[in-house]
Formats: C-alpha cells, structure tokens, sequence
C-alpha cells in the first residue's frame, strides 16, 4: 500500500507541521487496548531504541492521516513511517518486525502471502479490536525514560 507514495511527501504538505523523521515513527490510535499494547511490546523489544511513536488523535497524527487520504477520526489502521514512505495495516506490522530483528523479524515471512489475506486478518481484528481488547480512556503516558520517543 506504500507504493504510489513520494517519499517524505508529508514534508511538502502545508498541513502537516515539522516533525522529527530520522527515526521510523508509529502513529497508532491511542484509545485503542490493542494498539497501546502494541506500544508497550515495541517499547520492551526496541532494545536500539529504533521507534517513535506518535498517537492518532495528536494534531500531527490527524494531519498525517489526511495527508494519506485516511479518515482521521476511524483509526482502522495504524502507519509505520520509515525511510519516510508509510506503511499501512499488515505491510506496518512486517515493518515493525522487520526492524525489531530477532526474533520478530521471522514475522516478515507474512511477506509472502497475498496481501489480500494478511490485510483480511488484520483488518477483520482492526474492526473488531475495540470489542475484543477494550477501549482506554486516556492516550498512554510514556514514562519519563519514554518521553523523548513520543512526537505528540
């Protein structure tokens, strides 16, 4: 889904404020259980300290997903931002993988099957999440070691 994408294309968007690239940055829905705890796993396995992250809701998370044509107001999926290009729904956790390294990143073997199918699952649990895994009342608070990988 990231074909057809400039690279850092969000850069030329006037409604997409400056922010911090170098890194690979995770803008998932912060109310959600099940992304929260996806913030949690890539903060405990993130021993480089790769990732940043950026919840939805903040104002630069909603202009990102204007930028890539997204309803900002239905997280039904997440982006990975890296090597400015986005990745979307499973193409975003084979990243995420991908750039753990071992052993998450045996997940990118998911690579080789239709999209179609990985992107089924995913998006099957991402309309389902908030029944399955609950919804939170407040957008996580990193801990003070965390702030600094938090965008907004």
């Amino acid at each position: 889904m990231s074909s057809g994408h400039a690279a850092y294309s969000y850069r030329h968007d006037a409604g997409v404020a400056a922010f911090a690239d170098d890194h690979p940055v995770m803008i998932y829905d912060g109310y959600c259980g099940l992304c929260s705890s996806a913030v949690q796993f890539v903060l405990r396995h993130d021993r480089s300290r790769v990732f940043c992250f950026m919840a939805a809701q903040s104002e630069l998370g909603t202009s990102i997903y204007r930028h890539y044509g997204l309803d900002p107001q239905n997280y039904e999926t997440f982006i990975v931002l890296a090597d400015g290009l986005p990745r979307f729904a499973s193409d975003a956790m084979i990243e995420i993988g991908r750039r753990l390294g071992l052993p998450w990143s045996m997940g990118a073997a998911a690579g080789a099957l239709p999209r179609s199918v990985r992107d089924g699952l995913y998006f099957w649990i991402a309309r389902h999440r908030m029944k399955l895994f609950g919804r939170r009342d407040t957008c996580h608070l990193p801990a003070p070691d965390e702030r600094d990988r938090f965008l907004a």
